[in-house]
């Protein structure tokens, strides 16, 4: 019995179909891997007929066509999601087609339609994970170029905080205004869009809302308080991401902040030094949460007043999307050559606030390539 492979979706937003074609586009699409009699794979897209050219001319395919090419007996619908998925039902029975191995991100549409035709469908839920994970040499490079954009805001922004003045009442200015979260979060998405790039809402919180390691923070930012910035874009033309963290302190440091760095900044030096293929993610996350016991530190939920506790993994892969296979926590898989990782470990501690640093990381045969070459320090002037 032939099986062949099915991938579907919006490329724009499926991003394993994408991953897979590399070729962006905004409507319903279809992937699917024909075995010849030869042993080899025949690739062939099904794509809306105004998008064949640009397809034939820039996906990662053999055959482009498009839904009209695969009509049923009973026609195409006029939705254009239902038509591509009865077009793959149809082309999946002509080439004799009895059964399917889809990946955990087929719409349930295509399988309806294809069991519909008598073809058995398998969700294989591992199918594409490890594809993901191995980035090649151009992937590598869009993701270094998107940490290259991230830094370079960064800095910007940190040097804005560091470089402000003080109001009489502790609160930030900025070119004769008062700097709040949402000013400076316009000012990182301006910048990055004049580059290219779309940038979800970034995390600026100052003091104690940094206590919640997602609080995206609001209202002014204030001397002597720590404030985390956490900037994730992504490149509007290679959809690889970019995600990067520091924190930064305007004025006096206070000693219970300045220790929280010195332990995470160790924690994150130890994470990466174990790095390398074969280490399981979770190895790694055990070297964060061994470095930051030295310093009397443990993993929890904040709960106690100015009690500082690391409540999260110590990282996560990243490429198409911000958050990918695979995690650096517990039972997290070993690490393979090609994986891009985030390490970020951070100390939150009520009525204190938050203390991360984060950098990307790449697997590499020996070890790892840490793609931030950005100063850790608290004080930016």
């Amino acid at each position: 019995m032939t099986t062949a492979i099915v991938m579907a979706g919006i490329p724009v937003t499926n991003l394993s179909l994408y991953h897979a074609i590399r070729f962006k586009v905004g409507d319903p699409t279809a992937l699917l891997l024909l075995p010849r009699e030869d042993g080899s794979v025949e690739r062939l897209l099904i794509i809306r007929d105004i998008e064949m050219q640009r397809a034939r001319q820039c996906a990662s395919v053999d055959s482009v066509h498009c839904p009209a090419d695969f009509t049923p007996p009973g026609g195409l619908s006029g939705d254009r999601e239902t038509a591509t998925a009865q077009s793959v039902a149809t082309c999946l029975s002509f080439h004799r087609v009895k059964a399917v191995r889809a990946d955990r991100s087929l719409p349930l549409i295509y399988a309806h339609f294809m069991r519909l035709a008598g073809i058995s469908v398998e969700c294989d839920v591992e199918f594409g994970v490890v594809e993901r994970r191995t980035k090649d040499r151009q992937e590598l490079e869009w993701l270094r170029q998107a940490q290259a954009a991230t830094e370079e805001i960064m800095e910007r922004a940190c040097r804005i905080v560091g470089r402000a003045s003080a109001a009489r009442d502790g609160t930030l200015m900025h070119d004769g205004a008062p700097l709040s979260a949402d000013r400076l979060r316009s000012i990182i998405d301006v910048h990055l869009l004049e580059r290219g790039y779309e940038n979800p809402e970034s995390i600026v919180a100052c003091g104690a809302q940094g206590s919640d390691c997602h609080d995206h923070g609001h209202g002014m930012l204030m001397t002597s308080e720590p404030i985390i910035i956490d900037i994730f874009p992504r490149n509007r033309t290679t959809l690889y991401n970019g995600d990067m963290t520091r924190t930064v302190v305007h004025g006096a440091v206070p000693p219970i902040v300045a220790a929280m760095h010195a332990a995470v900044l160790d924690a994150k030096r130890a994470a990466i030094a174990v790095i390398r293929p074969g280490v399981t993610g979770e190895a790694v996350h055990a070297a964060t949460l061994a470095a930051l016991a030295k310093h009397g530190y443990f993993a929890g939920q904040p709960a106690l007043s100015k009690v500082a506790v690391m409540s999260h993994g110590t990282g996560h892969g990243i490429g198409l999307g911000v958050h990918e296979p695979p995690l650096l926590a517990d039972k997290a898989p070993a690490l393979v050559e090609g994986d891009v990782l985030t390490v970020e470990p951070g100390l939150y501690a009520i009525d204190v606030g938050g203390l991360r640093l984060e950098d990307m990381v790449a697997v590499t045969a020996t070890g790892s390539e840490n793609f931030n070459r950005l100063q850790e320090g608290l004080d930016w002037r």
